[in-house]
C-alpha cells in the first residue's frame, strides 16, 4: 500500500481545467469524518447508470453502516480491492486526466490526493444517430446531428477533443425555455465575435424558439437580405471544421441544424467534402459550382432579354431557328417564363410535401409530362423548356439550401428587369447585388472577404482549395479588426 500527500490537489487541477465544459459533472461522496471521494465525468458522453452501478454501489457497499471505522480513502490499493470493474487505470497526470474526460472516462479521486483512478463508462445508445438527411454524403463521416441537444455535444466531442472547447448555456424563450449552447474555442475564435452573438442571443424576447431558424430570424445582420448570413448543417464534421477555423457554432435542443457564423460569401460554395478530395478535385468542384450559380441566375433573364430586345445579337440562323419556335406562342418571352418557372416551382413544391415515394414520381412524371405536353399545345417553345430545365439543374448544385433558395429569388428579380429594360435591366440588378454584398456583413465580418477587404492568405480556402500543408493557418477574415 502507498500512502500519498500532496500540496495541490488533483481535482481543483482538473475542475480548473475543465470550467467551460457544461457537460462536466462533480458527484461528491462523503465518508465519515475527512473521508471521502468524488467521481468526474462528462454527462453527454458517459453512461450514468453505468456509474452507479459499477462504481459508486460497490464503493458505498464497501463501507458498513454500523462500523465505527474511519477508512483511510487516501489508499488507492483500498480502491481496487472493492470495485469489480474489469479496466481501472492509475493517473497522476492532471493533463491525462482531461483526456480521459474526453475519451469518455470517469474519474475516481480520493479527497486530498493527486493520484485518481479512471473507469470506461462511455456511452454506447447512439443507434438512432443516422445519416445527414438534408446534405447528401459521397465521401467523409455519415454521422449526423438528432434532435437531443446531448448527443449532439457527443459528436463534436468526439471528433474535437481539446479541453478549451466551450459550451456556453443559455435559455431562451419565456414560454418553451429552449437550450441553446454557444459553441467555440476561446483560443481560436475572435473575442470580439464571440462577444457580438452573446449579446445578440441576449437579446432575444420571444416567447417560443422551436428550431435554429427562429434564432437566425432574431440575431442575424439584415433580415431583408437574400443571401444567408448563417450556415445551417446537420453534420458534425462540418461544424467542427468551422470551429477550428474560428467560427461560432449555435447548437438548440430539439431540431438536428446547428447554426455557423460568421459567413462569407464565398464559402457558399464550399462543401465538407472538399476537404476529402484532393485539391484539384476540390477546386475543380467550387468552380462548377460557381458557375451554376452564375447559370441559375443569368440563364432565364439572358434569354427573355435577347428575345424580346436585343435579336441582334444572336447569330442568324439560331434567330431564325428561335423565330419558328415562337411563332405558335401566344405569350411573349417574359410572360412564358414566368409560367414555366412558377410552374416548375410549384412541383418542386408538391414533391417536397408529399410522401417521399410518391413525390419523386409528381416530381419526374410531372415535369416530363408538362413539358412534353405545353410544347405541343403550343403555349411554350421548346427553347424556353430547355432554359428552365437548366436553371432548375443549376439551383440544385449548391451545398447550402438556404443560398439555393436566394438563387431562386434572384433569378425572379432578373426576370423581371430583363422582361422591362432588357440588358440594361441586367446590368443594374447586378450592380445592385455587388453593392449589397461589399456593404453585407456577417457578425462584423464583411460578407466579401476574402477579396473585399482583400486578404491574399486567405485565398487558400475560397476560389482555390489548396493542399493540406499549404493550410496550417487558420483564416484571417475572422480576426480583423473592423
Amino acid at each position: 500500500m502507498h500512502k500519498l500527500s500532496v500540496t495541490e490537489p488533483m481535482q481543483d487541477q482538473i475542475q480548473n481545467r475543465m470550467k467551460g465544459a457544461i457537460d462536466f459533472v462533480i458527484r461528491p461522496f462523503p465518508f465519515r469524518g475527512s473521508s471521502s471521494f468524488t467521481c468526474l465525468y462528462l454527462s453527454s458522453i458517459v453512461e450514468s447508470a453505468l456509474v452507479d452501478e459499477f462504481v459508486v454501489k460497490p464503493m458505498l457497499a464497501a463501507v458498513p453502516i454500523e462500523e465505527e471505522e474511519e477508512y483511510d480513502l487516501n489508499d488507492l490499493d483500498w480502491f481496487h480491492r472493492h470495485i469489480p470493474f474489469v479496466q481501472n487505470k492509475e493517473w497522476t497526470d492532471a493533463d491525462e486526466g482531461v483526456r480521459l474526460l474526453l475519451e469518455g472516462q470517469c474519474l475516481l479521486i480520493p479527497t486530498h490526493v493527486n493520484h485518481f483512478l479512471s473507469f470506461d463508462v462511455k456511452r454506447s445508445d447512439y443507434r438512432s444517430i443516422t445519416e445527414p438527411q438534408s446534405e447528401a454524403t459521397v465521401r467523409g463521416p455519415r454521422e449526423g446531428f438528432v434532435e437531443d441537444i446531448g448527443r449532439n455535444v457527443a459528436l463534436i466531442r468526439k471528433r474535437l477533443k481539446s479541453e478549451h472547447l466551450v459550451f456556453e448555456q443559455m435559455t431562451i424563450g419565456t414560454k418553451t425555455q429552449t437550450t441553446v449552447y454557444l459553441t467555440y474555442l476561446p483560443d481560436v475564435a475572435p473575442i470580439e465575435v464571440v462577444e457580438e452573438f452573446r449579446r445578440r442571443l441576449q437579446s432575444i424576447h420571444a416567447d417560443s424558439i422551436l428550431e435554429s431558424s427562429y434564432l437566425e430570424d432574431w440575431i442575424q445582420d439584415k433580415t431583408f437580405s437574400p443571401f444567408p448570413q448563417l450556415i445551417g448543417t446537420e453534420r458534425p464534421d462540418a461544424v467542427t471544421g468551422k470551429l477550428l477555423d474560428g467560427q461560432v457554432a449555435l447548437l438548440t435542443d430539439g431540431t438536428p441544424i446547428a447554426l455557423i457564423g460568421p459567413v462569407t460569401f464565398f464559402q457558399l460554395f464550399s462543401s465538407p467534402e472538399d476537404y476529402y478530395q484532393r485539391p484539384d478535385i476540390a477546386t475543380l468542384s467550387r468552380w462548377l459550382r460557381m458557375f451554376a450559380f452564375m447559370l441559375s441566375i443569368f440563364i432565364p433573364p439572358l434569354y427573355i432579354a435577347v428575345v424580346t430586345f436585343h435579336q441582334e445579337l444572336l447569330p442568324t440562323s439560331l434567330l431564325i431557328n428561335l423565330a419558328a419556335q415562337r411563332e405558335a406562342v401566344p405569350f411573349p418571352a417574359f410572360l412564358e417564363a414566368m409560367i414555366m418557372m412558377v410552374t416548375f416551382e410549384i412541383l418542386r413544391e408538391a414533391g417536397l410535401r408529399m410522401p417521399r415515394i410518391a413525390g419523386q414520381s409528381i416530381s419526374i412524371v410531372g415535369a416530363l409530362v408538362l413539358g412534353m405536353t405545353t410544347v405541343e399545345a403550343g403555349l411554350v417553345s421548346a427553347a424556353m423548356v430547355i432554359v428552365v430545365s437548366i436553371t432548375a439543374i443549376s439551383n440544385f448544385v449548391s451545398p447550402v439550401y438556404g443560398f439555393g433558395i436566394a438563387q431562386r429569388v434572384l433569378q425572379f428579380v432578373f426576370m423581371f428587369l430583363a422582361g422591362f429594360m432588357g440588358l440594361y435591366g441586367i446590368l443594374c440588378g447586378t450592380l445592385f447585388v455587388l453593392i449589397h454584398l461589399v456593404s453585407l456583413r456577417s457578425f462584423g465580418v464583411k460578407y466579401m472577404s476574402p477579396i473585399a477587404p482583400l486578404i491574399l492568405s486567405d485565398f487558400k480556402d475560397t476560389i482555390l482549395r489548396v493542399p493540406r500543408f499549404w493550410m496550417n493557418r487558420k483564416p484571417q477574415m475572422f480576426s480583423r479588426k473592423k
